[in-house]
């Protein structure tokens, strides 16, 4: 396995582990007493605290594999963290999965090494010096998505907007992952616009799917997020960044990519906050990752 595979590997198990633990943080420190110290709190809570250490790992890890892997494979690997979350959940929370929840993994699994085997490696295609800026306006734009789906009186309507906002924001972290080179020394970073537009779409799309979350149904905040962040960083890593597929394979990789991209929209589809199974809930299914903690009461 490459370096850039295992970090794309990495990244997907890191934030579908990540999920896991902050849903149990959050389930240990909600059943306290109301009155617990906040330090007994914060203890109950440990979980919460290390899954976010899990999805800063998870974040580097794509970083490390956007350096030698193309956009389509690497988003995809992040998007199908959920099956992570899932089967994990199995194991750790007791839920139970159904049987279109097992296809969906299957599905992506199969996906996922489709596109592993078809895809080129190799570094981005530099396309100017005019990348930065632009990767600044789209996040102009999420920003200015974020602001009309918060604003939107129609919460179905304002939660659809903030789910695309959310998307292209994640999308946009790849994107400009994808672009960065790390300078020496490092904190030369810092008068990088790169680096500064990869930490506005970052700081944009976690506001908006927060938001997203507070006002529509989870199946329809997951599945419109992973849809764009997948579709339109892909589309612009063939377009603009020089990804490509092994040649006389690009059939294959379509299919690949869809099977991944149709499993992930159904297991987000099928998923309901982690909670007790009640009799009128049938089958309990898991969250998708990034939306375990809005759902908590």
């Amino acid at each position: 396995m490459t370096p850039g595979l295992l970090g794309a590997l990495l990244a997907a198990l890191a934030y579908g582990a990540a999920t896991v633990l902050q849903a149990v943080g959050v389930r240990r420190a909600g059943a306290l007493p109301v009155g617990t110290p906040l330090f007994a709190r914060v203890r109950a809570g440990w979980p919460y605290a290390a899954g976010l250490a899990l999805d800063g790992l998870g974040f580097l890890a794509s970083v490390a594999a956007l350096r030698t892997l193309p956009l389509f494979l690497v988003e995809s690997a992040v998007a199908a963290s959920i099956a992570v979350t899932a089967v994990l959940s199995v194991l750790v929370l007791h839920v139970r999965l159904g049987a279109t929840e097992v296809v969906a993994l299957v599905a992506i699994g199969a996906g996922l090494t489709g596109l592993a085997l078809t895809a080129a490696e190799g570094p981005a295609v530099r396309p100017g010096p005019s990348a930065p800026w632009w990767l600044l306006a789209a996040a102009a734009l999420v920003g200015a998505l974020l602001v009309i789906g918060a604003v939107d009186r129609d919460r179905g309507r304002g939660a659809v907007v903030l789910s695309i906002a959310a998307g292209l924001g994640f999308g946009g972290v790849g994107v400009a992952a994808r672009l960065l080179e790390v300078p020496s020394p490092v904190w030369a970073l810092a008068t990088d616009a790169t680096a500064w537009a990869l930490v506005g779409h970052a700081a944009l799309a976690t506001v908006a799917y927060g938001l997203a979350l507070s006002r529509g149904r989870v199946t329809t905040v997951a599945a419109l997020t992973f849809a764009t962040e997948t579709v339109v960083p892909a589309v612009i890593g063939l377009v603009a960044l020089g990804d490509h597929v092994v040649s006389g394979h690009a059939p294959a990789a379509g299919v690949a990519f869809a099977v991944t991209l149709g499993g992930c929209i159904a297991l987000a589809g099928r998923a309901e906050p982690t909670g007790p199974a009640t009799p009128s809930d049938g089958v309990q299914t898991t969250p998708p990752a990034r939306q375990d903690v809005s759902q908590q009461p």
